[in-house]
């Protein structure tokens, strides 16, 4: 395509398609209040640790129900973590995967934060979760199911749905944006080649591209395509990924009817493979918008 043509192309796109409405995203109040309360020291986990502060604060949500649970209310245990035979604290007992298992039991929250860390830290089979970019909250997630932190199969399905329904990705992000951008940037515009599925205009993003580098290449403004791609202000885009140029659509393209849930994929995945809109996918499905999807999960397409 000569670039005469990639410019009409763009003032096409620009001009014949309507903006998606805002997505709205459903939201925990206590989550929200558990965030504000302990943002803070997860950063601070983060400075001393190296562990992304989104990664923690999931961790945290998922494992206390938000400080709720027994353990939790009772122990300060906020990560349930088990007593393993290295603990000389405290213990407290629960039903779990077996019956009354041993726990660790804390004095405080912020020791139970630190235990953690120090958990993460110390434990080989957690090593190599340390050479991924702190902000790959994605690869985290997936490696702490695959390192078996927890025997739940939809364990890294969860973290990334949490992180991503409360934008916890742009913790991680405060103390390094400035230098994240400078770093990888590169000096002239960048160029995206264009392709074409179920109907709909897409680029691939490269491993530094944001949705910003992709504007600017393009012509488009950053708002227009966070709508077109669900995505809210501040998304990590990652190599591979899809951004659509366009509306997407309300159901997939026949003969596209069902899917089947695969192991770590989220319900935004889903809604990019197939070019639907993301309240659209929710909607045909009868779920709400903090829904989790499952390996082995149908879900209608259309």
């Amino acid at each position: 395509m000569s670039l005469k043509n990639r410019y009409i192309l763009f003032f096409l796109l620009l001009t014949a398609f309507n903006p998606l409405r805002a997505n709205v995203t459903g939201r925990n109040s206590a989550y929200e209040k558990y965030i504000s309360k302990y943002r803070d020291e997860a950063i601070r986990q983060q400075k001393k640790h190296k562990i992304p502060a989104s990664i923690t604060l999931a961790q945290a949500l998922l494992e206390s129900n938000a400080g709720a649970s027994t353990l939790a209310k009772n122990s300060n245990n906020h990560f349930g973590i088990k007593c393993h035979s290295e603990w000389k604290g405290a213990r407290a007992y629960h039903n779990d995967d077996r019956e009354n298992e041993c726990f660790r039991k804390y004095k405080n929250i912020t020791d139970s934060y630190e235990d953690h860390s120090l958990f993460l830290v110390n434990h080989s089979r957690y090593a190599r979760l340390f050479e991924y970019k702190i902000t790959d909250y994605k690869r985290w997630a997936k490696g702490l199911q695959e390192c078996n932190y927890a025997t739940d199969r939809g364990y890294a399905d969860k973290l990334i749905t949490i992180i991503e329904t409360y934008q916890l990705y742009n913790v991680d992000r405060e103390k390094e944006k400035k230098k994240d951008k400078k770093e990888t940037r590169p000096a002239s515009l960048l160029s995206h080649e264009i392709f074409k599925t179920h109907g709909l205009i897409y680029v691939i993003a490269d491993g530094n591209d944001s949705l910003e580098d992709i504007a600017g290449d393009l012509g488009f403004k950053v708002k227009k395509l966070r709508k077109y791609n669900d995505m809210p202000k501040g998304y990590p885009l990652e190599e591979g990924d899809i951004v659509y140029l366009q509306k997407k659509k309300k159901k997939a393209d026949k003969p596209y009817q069902f899917h089947t849930v695969q192991a770590s994929e989220s319900m935004h995945g889903i809604s990019q493979r197939y070019g639907i809109q993301l309240k659209s996918l929710y909607k045909m499905n009868s779920k709400k918008p903090d829904f989790v999807p499952e390996e082995g999960d149908m879900l209608k397409l259309r």
